[in-house]
């Protein structure tokens, strides 16, 4: 079989199987489920920083394809709906996470304790291959501090290893785009962290 007939194939195959979806066939979700949890989990890990927080949101994104997959119009690869979901309901929880810290923060000077704050200083996200644990809890760190959309191209591509190309459907952004929001994460990322990640 050459390239073309078995991209034909898994395009067939992609489209009966969002017809299954659309059907709610429960083998046709528990394939969705197989194929994509660990990918959803570690997408939504990266974002996150914490095992549990991951768990909760990468159920929730299945839940999400489960009530959604009626008003998905395929004008996008399945896989690429996935991740945006995934990184939209990863980008929620932090929203709500800061909201909460801020309001943490008023609620101490009253006396009140705060029992929001959640640690991710032990963090490595496997996606990362550096040379030691404390490097890449650095670089994860500082990735936290990258704006919204510099983090999810970042998260996309380099740890995900997702194309431009693919970056830019999940993001629904030109490939330019990305490529200008890629340069400009690294760039801060070498600022922030000096000489050790320079070749990021």
């Amino acid at each position: 079989m050459n390239v073309a007939e078995r991209y034909t194939e898994d395009s067939d195959r992609e489209a009966e199987l969002i017809r299954l979806l659309k059907l709610y066939d429960e083998r046709a979700f528990r394939e969705v489920v197989e194929n994509y949890k660990d990918r959803v989990y570690n997408l939504c890990l990266g974002f996150l920083k914490n095992e549990a927080d991951a768990e909760d949101i990468a159920q929730e994104v299945f839940v999400e394809i489960y009530n959604s997959i009626s008003s998905f119009h395929e004008d996008s690869a399945l896989s690429t709906w996935i991740y945006r979901i995934g990184v939209n309901k990863s980008l929620e929880l932090l929203r709500k996470t800061k909201r909460k810290k801020r309001f943490g923060w008023i609620t101490s000077i009253f006396g009140i304790e705060d029992q929001v704050g959640v640690k991710h200083a032990d963090f490595v996200h496997p996606g990362v291959a550096l040379e030691n644990k404390e490097r890449s809890q650095i670089l994860m760190a500082h990735i936290d501090k990258l704006p919204d959309k510099q983090k999810v191209a970042f998260n996309l591509h380099k740890l995900e290893g997702l194309s431009y190309q693919e970056v830019s459907q999940v993001m629904e952004l030109s490939v330019s785009s990305v490529e200008s929001l890629l340069f400009r994460a690294k760039k801060n990322l070498q600022k922030s962290l000096g000489i050790y990640y320079k070749n990021i």
